[in-house]
């Protein structure tokens, strides 16, 4: 009997350490390659998205992270610190009045005699249109649902994250075209079939001021903010906020923009339910200090012109981020693949920036990894008046038009640029987190 209980005890402890050591094995085990290039904490992201979109709610519980799969497979993630800006302004006859931007005035030179000795009239669709580039979907309007899912496909493509699109309040419109707010619902649907987020880039419309910026902000929260596109970020305090970007900020004065953005402002959205974080553009140096005074949250430079302001210079980037990092703002710098906008502009050839077989662009995204911001922008998805697009472009010529191309390339090359350095920017972030 004792020799039985002792054989009993034996094989209890011999099981016992197998399970053990199984465990023990078991915890020792890497995550699979398929979601090795995930942030920490991150790896349920996408099956949370997967989950939300089934019971046909929004997704925003994952709008905070850096990456998910896009739904061409684990192997092409799109990360959420890649902006793009998108313009929804162009229009054509199948779908609209007519040529919309695509006929573009050529801008006269404000100097009557510079002005004199440079064409002048508007350009001439589909033949000739105010671009350097042609786009290879033609001269097409912004509310044909097969060029927003081309558009979003190619985004999708480039592993950017977030669209940033260009908005005006409903029935306001650029001086060049017509009111496009009412193509934002499209947008946000499209976006959120490819995973990808919407932000909103707000305009400097006529009677532009901070206590109508208050009206923008609560329409476009209380209209959009339940889509599951719609975009939220995470700041270092943990709030997870809408994030909006205001072009031409300097416009309106600090002390007017800190009626909105501060606590103590008059009309003030800071722990409303239409608080966010807000995106001032920085042109000149002086306008740092400007943005601090207003309350806002951070800056971005937008222009794809190295050398064009102070803030598109990338040898100021550095300086810029430092002053941001002492003040606890985001700097957010503007990569784009090179600028000519002489089709629209025919006199502002000295701004011009040669593409270089695309060396420029990777040049730029360089340069805006090696200030170690929290968010890329990329200037920019279509604004092809000034010849910034990575959209696909394909060869033209005319009887009076050569158009630019990105030969000896494909039409992908900026897209697949774009994805190269989104995937750049992913690992250097891991090794800045450590």
């Amino acid at each position: 009997m004792t020799r039985l209980r002792k054989k009993a005890c034996v094989a209890l402890f011999l099981f016992t350490l197998f399970i053990f050591g199984t465990m023990m094995g078991l915890r020792t085990l890497k995550p699979s390659d398929g979601f090795s290039d995930l942030a920490p904490g991150m790896e349920m992201a996408p099956f949370a998205a997967e989950r939300s979109e089934k019971r046909g709610e929004p997704d925003n519980d994952v709008a905070d992270t850096k990456i998910v799969f896009s739904n061409s497979g684990h192997e092409h993630s799109i990360f959420y610190d890649i902006h793009i800006f998108y313009y929804l302004w162009y229009g054509a006859p199948q779908m609209d009045r007519g040529y919309i931007h695509w006929d573009h005035v050529l801008v006269p030179h404000w100097d009557p005699k510079i002005a004199a000795s440079h064409p002048k009239g508007r350009h001439n669709p589909p033949e000739d249109i105010a671009s350097s580039f042609y786009p290879e979907l033609g001269p097409y309007s912004s509310r044909d649902p097969k060029v927003l899912d081309s558009h979003m496909s190619q985004i999708e493509a480039a592993a950017a994250g977030v669209v940033v699109l260009s908005w005006y309040p409903p029935g306001v419109a650029d001086e060049h075209g017509e009111p496009t707010e009412d193509l934002v619902p499209a947008v946000m649907d499209a976006a959120h079939r490819h995973r990808i987020k919407v932000a909103f880039h707000i305009q400097p419309y006529r009677g532009r001021t901070e206590l109508s910026m208050h009206d923008n902000i609560k329409y476009i929260i209380d209209k959009y903010g339940k889509h599951g596109a719609f975009y939220r970020f995470k700041s270092s305090t943990g709030k997870v906020l809408p994030l909006f970007y205001v072009y031409d900020s300097y416009l309106t004065p600090p002390e007017a923009w800190a009626e909105l953005l501060t606590s103590r402002g008059s009309h003030s959205v800071r722990g409303t339910p239409y608080d966010g974080i807000f995106i001032a553009l920085i042109v000149e140096e002086r306008h740092k200090h400007d943005i601090l005074a207003s309350g806002f949250d951070g800056m971005y430079t937008y222009f794809a012109s190295n050398g064009f302001s102070f803030g598109s210079s990338h040898q100021n980037w550095k300086a810029v981020k430092d002053f941001c990092d002492r003040n606890n703002l985001l700097f957010v710098p503007s990569a784009g693949p090179g600028y000519v906008d002489t089709a629209v502009r025919p006199w502002n050839n000295h701004n011009t920036r040669n593409r270089v077989n695309g060396r420029y662009y990777e040049t730029s995204l360089q340069a805006a990894l090696s200030v170690r911001p929290d968010i890329i922008t990329i200037t920019s998805f279509n604004e092809w008046h000034e010849g910034t697009q990575i959209e696909r472009a394909v060869p033209k010529k005319t009887v009076t038009r050569l158009y630019l191309d990105y030969k000896p390339h494909q039409p992908e090359l900026y897209l697949e640029l774009t994805r190269k350095w989104a995937e750049q920017f992913s690992k250097e972030k891991e090794q800045w987190l450590m």
